[in-house]
């Protein structure tokens, strides 16, 4: 039990997972891992259904406003593997900031952020979706410090890439590491706002 009685912790959210515990549709659920997670526990921030990994969740409801509010933005990493070669044009793109449509039918224009090729990740975990390549494609590492939704999704969409595979590998200093899929980590408090870098 940490100091505050709260309790954090990280799993390694499995593509097809819905990031909550309780739904009117038959769809899986965090609540569908195995681990007992105490009274009181929520997700903080969302990765939609089809997309995958670090996913934190504590007890502690201030946590949400201090992430997500904090005058200094933090950043999230993201794999992302799409359809086609990116060109370096479409890379600068990326980088300057691009109209995305938002709910209501608007353009938003994303803040400038980090964005590059990488060579695919090592020892990538199956997620079961995985198929024969039929054409080329790429895999980025992108990074944020906003988060609108399915942000990544419409970002490499407006460059005409359609997105094959998005991971959340990490925010700031917490990161997936060695975590398998479905996995839970406990974190002790002290570490969990370090990694974050988050001040109670």
């Amino acid at each position: 039990m940490t100091p505050t009685g709260h309790r954090y912790f990280m799993i390694n959210k499995p593509y097809d997972m819905v990031s909550q515990f309780v739904s009117t549709h038959p769809v899986p659920l965090l609540g569908d891992l195995d681990f007992h997670f105490p009274e009181g526990t929520h997700p903080i921030g969302r990765l939609d259904r089809h997309s995958e990994g670090l996913l934190i969740l504590t007890t502690d409801k201030k946590v949400t406003g201090l992430l997500f509010e904090a005058e200094i933005p933090h950043k999230r990493n993201y794999l992302v593997k799409v359809k086609y070669e990116v060109s370096p044009d479409s890379l600068a793109q990326l980088r300057k900031g691009l109209p995305i449509r938002v709910e209501g039918g608007g353009y938003y224009i994303t803040s400038p952020c980090e964005a590059e090729i990488v060579q695919p990740p090592e020892n990538l975990f199956d997620n079961g979706q995985e198929t024969k390549e039929y054409g080329p494609h790429t895999w980025l590492k992108i990074t944020l410090t906003e988060g609108k939704f399915r942000q990544v999704r419409k970002m490499v969409g407006a460059l005409h890439h359609r997105c094959v595979r998005l991971i959340r590998w990490s925010i700031e200093d917490l990161e997936l590491a060695d975590l398998p899929v479905g996995g839970v980590r406990e974190l002790e408090e002290k570490s969990f706002f370090e990694k974050l870098r988050i001040d109670r």
